[in-house]
């Protein structure tokens, strides 16, 4: 695969035709009936596109995905990572119960990804 050297204007504005090919797609499937959102970010190249039945709560778990990617795909490289790896770990068990009740094991393992994040700051408190 050829990957292309042109500089970031050239990218940037290609990108941008395509969000305005998208917008037109959108709205021809909007006259049909079908809802969708966009919500581009077009200075990092990203857009979302989330369909009529999304939820809150399904949009904070996908939210939550791409967070936990970074947590994990950094991993012990960057000083910050346990505090981000813990704090998706809390996040990631109170999504998965927001319609239920969290146990006692889901509780004591968030008491222990609390303690790694005070353990963390801590640690980065030394170094200051």
């Amino acid at each position: 695969m050829h990957v292309s050297r042109a500089p970031a204007v050239v990218l940037m504005s290609t990108f941008e035709e395509f969000y305005r090919s998208l917008e037109e797609l959108v709205e021809a499937y909007s006259k049909k009936g079908t809802m969708l959102k966009l919500e581009p970010d077009i200075p990092s190249n990203i857009i979302r596109i989330f369909g009529e039945h999304m939820s809150s709560l399904a949009r904070a778990k996908n939210g939550l995905d791409d967070v936990s990617e970074l947590a994990f795909t950094t991993a012990e490289h960057h000083p910050y990572w346990n505090l981000l790896y813990n704090a998706c770990q809390i996040s990631k068990s109170v999504l998965e119960k927001w319609d239920s009740e969290l146990t006692k094991e889901e509780l004591d393992e968030m008491t222990w990804s609390l303690d790694e994040l005070k353990n963390t700051c801590e640690r980065l408190k030394e170094k200051i």
